[in-house]
């Protein structure tokens, strides 16, 4: 080889040299990593429509026991805090000067009797003087028998009067309850016009629980209710947790023209005692259940400038995005339209924000996600 032909070969290879050091080879760069994301189903369920609100538990009846007659207060027979029957006898107020007054209007019947009873002895024996007896010692005799005989009446009335006034003396409840915080000490003086009772009984079995819903879900309160009982949930404020069920038993007659919301009041068995008056929960309204309604996880759910979407995972563990409608949201999950994903497809629940559509993932072996059946307006 001359001279002249080696110097452009030596350039052509140096060419060569640097173009393979500065550009590397594309097919020697290693394939992006699969994004880790979790994954779920979506199913189709029988989804429960509810409404929530705040409530407080009331007392089914609450009696502050009082002295309906004045006296001592001789003894309590009621610990503070005690379940109580119906009748089960709660104080005693001193009975002594109640059962003398008993005694006495007895025996003043008892006087008036034999005082009856020799005026008409009287009344007999002027009669049968004939013409010896003047008309008007007749008359006046008459008058005098029915002048004892009304006594004798009111004596009667009097007796009858009196053992109700001694049964007052034994205090009783009137329900089934729990006693409160004792008002009044034994060995007080005690008046029938005293303002402060001896003790508040509380009926919680059953107990009742008001609550408030927005004014606009009304219709749909009122066509529940003419379909059958709703059911009421009373919830924990913090964690949700189930306090107990009942019913709903009625709606308000009006509503807050200030707040916008109707108040509902919820009768509940309570046999457990977990519900206490004064209690703030959360009260959960079941209107309906839906079936066979098209569900997914809330957190699937994304939303754009065109609204609502999911990542739906491919079978070539790529992802593409899918518009979608919501119904409503509630219990940790979304109620879907016509027009979604069918049943039985994946969609992305977490991880979403490190996709864009054709993103190759991964589903780390876990569990796999589900989700619940309710749902809320």
């Amino acid at each position: 080889m001359t001279r002249t032909n080696a110097i452009p070969a030596i350039a052509i290879l140096a060419a060569a040299l640097l173009t393979s050091a500065v550009v590397p080879d594309a097919r020697a760069q290693p394939a992006p990593r699969p994004i880790p994301v979790q994954v779920a189903t979506v199913r189709t369920a029988d989804v429960p429509l509810t409404l929530q609100g705040i409530g407080t538990v009331q007392a089914s009846n609450a009696v502050t026991i009082r002295a309906q007659v004045d006296g001592v207060l001789q003894q309590i027979r009621f610990t503070e805090g005690q379940s109580v029957r119906a009748g089960e006898v709660l104080a005693q107020i001193d009975p002594r000067p109640y059962q003398a007054a008993l005694d006495q209007t007895t025996a003043k019947k008892a006087q008036d009797e034999a005082q009856l009873e020799n005026g008409r002895l009287d009344l007999q024996r002027y009669a049968g003087l004939g013409t010896f007896a003047s008309r008007q010692q007749v008359t006046t005799q008459q008058a005098a028998v029915a002048q004892l005989e009304a006594q004798v009446r009111g004596d009667q009335a009097a007796i009858e009067s009196a053992p109700t006034q001694l049964g007052y003396t034994t205090v009783a409840s009137p329900m089934d309850g729990i006693t409160g915080i004792r008002l009044v000490d034994q060995g007080n003086l005690l008046r029938a016009t005293d303002a402060t009772g001896i003790v508040v009984v509380t009926q919680i079995r059953p107990i009742s629980l008001l609550f408030t819903l927005p004014a606009e879900t009304l219709a749909d309160i009122r066509q529940g209710m003419a379909a059958g009982p709703l059911r009421v949930t009373a919830l924990e404020r913090q964690d949700q947790r189930p306090l107990g069920e009942g019913t709903l038993a009625l709606v308000d007659n009006q509503i807050d023209q200030a707040t916008g919301t109707v108040r509902l009041k919820a009768t509940l068995p309570n046999q457990d005692g977990a519900l206490w008056p004064g209690q703030f929960v959360n009260a959960q309204l079941l209107l309906r259940t839906e079936r066979g309604v098209t569900t997914v996880p809330s957190t699937a759910i994304q939303r754009g400038p065109d609204g609502p979407w999911v990542y739906v995972a491919q079978p070539d563990h790529t992802v593409a995005a899918q518009p979608v409608k919501v119904r409503r949201y509630g219990g940790g999950i979304a109620v879907l339209e016509g027009g979604g994903p069918d049943p039985g497809t994946t969609v992305v629940t977490a991880g979403q924000y490190r996709l864009s559509p054709g993103a190759r993932i991964e589903v780390p072996q876990a569990a796999p996600a589900t989700h619940g059946s309710g749902a809320q307006r």
